[in-house]
């Protein structure tokens, strides 16, 4: 190996280790009913925000969404068929519990409701301090959670009382759960970590976009492609990073496993020869900084300056007279040589 390829690689893990200490496994599940051209169930892996696993309704197969995920399958032929089958499981699970809610909250005729779970683990690859969670909702409200701290079911809604007193009767079952999510959680955590390891360990910066809907619209900065999701997107003037005239965004995952995110900066109190004083800076958690400074010139928008326009059509107007003029210019010529 070159020696500046590995300084790179030592650099590289240098980073990796200076962040994303803390690893997450999530796994979400969703039931809907009534919702048209959607498949009724779907179940999901994230590995530190990055999904690793999908399954829905529509395919009835446990598929995965990295490359790597594809090796767990080389030592082990039934791995799939056994994700398949737990994904099915929960399928039929999740379709008697959404029935079981809806007389509950009065709801008999027709309608649109969605049944949501998440529940998975987080672990601290420095202190092996490991933490779970597993929380419910339905109908975009929070309806229950387990509290690992206490061992306890608690009802964010009146409606959930009835199973929340029944499970936590059930101490053989909370016994399972609490090991789950410290132990089997955290071993399928550290699985996945070890496979995907020098996917995870990369680092894409973004492309950074300045948008604005408007001339009055906020200009606001779009970071896209960048991984992993540890990041932070900001807006500062001079070295004060401004908080009360910017609008944050979440940091969303993209269909690549990549992340985006934006922020949103109000210039209506700031005068236009100010702007070269602002700029967006995106980081990576512990990494590189990629600052925008502000300029009329780089901001994308979908309204058209005028002197911008009346410049573009009289360019536009000249290179049609030329072309017409060419077309008669070429047809007298022919008409010539004819002697017409």
């Amino acid at each position: 190996m070159k020696i500046a390829k590995f300084v790179v690689v030592l650099a590289a893990l240098a980073v990796y280790r200076s962040r994303a200490v803390i690893h997450t496994l999530k796994y979400f599940y969703y039931r809907s009913s009534g919702v048209p051209n959607f498949p009724e169930f779907s179940g999901a892996a994230l590995l530190d925000g990055a999904e690793i696993v999908h399954y829905d309704s529509d395919t009835r197969r446990a598929e995965p969404r990295q490359e790597w995920m594809e090796n767990l399958s080389a030592g082990d032929p039934q791995y799939w068929e056994r994700e398949t089958a737990k994904f099915l499981g929960a399928q039929q699970t999740y379709n008697a519990r959404i029935e079981i809610l809806k007389p509950r909250f009065n709801q008999t005729g027709a309608g649109v409701h969605i049944f949501q779970n998440m529940y998975g683990c987080e672990w601290d690859d420095e202190t092996d301090e490991r933490n779970g969670f597993d929380q419910w909702g339905y109908d975009g409200e929070d309806l229950m959670s387990f509290n690992l701290t206490e061992e306890i079911w608690v009802a964010a809604k009146r409606e959930a009382e009835i199973t929340t007193h029944t499970w936590n009767q059930d101490r053989a079952e909370m016994e399972y759960w609490k090991n789950y999510l410290t132990r089997e959680c955290v071993s399928s955590l550290k699985t996945y970590l070890d496979y995907g390891r020098s996917s995870l360990m990369r680092t894409e910066l973004p492309s950074v976009s300045l948008l604005q809907k408007e001339p009055s619209s906020p200009v606001t900065c779009m970071a896209t492609g960048f991984y992993p999701g540890g990041a932070t997107l900001s807006w500062r003037r001079g070295e004060e990073e401004l908080h009360e005239e910017v609008e944050p965004g979440e940091i969303l995952p993209n269909p690549d496993g990549t992340f985006q995110m934006s922020a949103a900066l109000d210039l209506s109190s700031v005068p236009p020869e100010d702007w070269s004083s602002y700029k967006c800076v995106f980081q990576l958690s512990g990494g590189q900084e990629v600052p925008t400074s502000l300029d009329r010139k780089r901001i994308r928008t979908n309204w058209e300056n005028p002197s911008i326009t009346s410049i573009t059509s009289a360019i536009v107007g000249v290179a049609v007279l030329v072309l017409v003029l060419g077309a008669i210019a070429g047809f007298l010529v022919s008409r010539q040589r004819k002697g017409e």
